[in-house]
């Protein structure tokens, strides 16, 4: 079934792709790509996989079936520059216990990497570091920890978009909980942390490239 589900109205959208995962035995169109923003929706859909937006942390709940956890995230440690994929093969609590370990999905020019489900958003280049040195974590989203306790997370493809020497600055706030845009934050933060969103930007396209690996 090549399906995707709307959260918003609880139904699932008719989309292209039929493709297999043969590395994982896992039919493709079987995964739903787990999105926080309706921009990583976007870049979602370029796969042909079935998408839904769950928003930041989860809020809009979370859909039936296996489960990736799909966008953006932040560095945690030097040495990850935004754009870099990461194709995770285990999720850490605050305390570094592991909330899921897995293989990777086997994208191209994905790295393995722990991910850290935060609780929030974590901006401070020191408070990333000491999260890295206490956790283990390479980079940090909202969303893995809640996926991952469903008992039915596949895998993480994440891009980097910020990092501890290029944070999001003033664009953190230019995203609801639902997963759509606060343009009066997003605007703010196009003009007080031009850099930031120029990252964000590049690292969604790249994104979007990388979620055509999973076709």
């Amino acid at each position: 079934m090549s399906n995707s589900f709307d959260v918003s109205t609880g139904r699932f959208r008719r989309s292209p792709g039929e493709a297999r995962r043969p590395e994982a035995g896992i039919a493709s169109d079987a995964l739903v790509l787990a999105c926080a923003t309706a921009a990583e929706l976007r870049a979602a859909r370029r796969s042909g996989v079935r998408s839904a937006l769950v928003g930041l942390g989860a809020a809009n709940g979370v859909p039936e079936g296996p489960l990736v956890s799909f966008g953006l995230a932040g560095a945690l440690r030097d040495g990850l520059p935004a754009g870099t994929v990461l194709d995770a093969t285990r999720v850490v609590d605050g305390r570094g216990e592991v909330l899921w370990e897995g293989e990777p999905l086997g994208v191209e020019g994905g790295r393995p990497a722990t991910i850290l489900a935060a609780e929030a958003i974590v901006d401070s280049p020191e408070e990333r570091r000491l999260l890295h040195e206490r956790t283990g974590a390479d980079a940090a989203d909202l969303e893995s920890g809640p996926l991952a306790r469903t008992g039915r997370l596949q895998g993480v493809l994440r891009v980097v978009s910020d990092t501890p020497a290029r944070p999001l600055g003033a664009l953190a706030g230019g995203v609801r909980d639902d997963g759509h845009y606060e343009w009066r934050g997003v605007i703010g933060g196009l003009l007080r942390s031009p850099l930031a969103a120029f990252s964000a930007a590049r690292a969604l396209n790249r994104l979007g490239s990388a979620a055509e690996g999973l076709s």
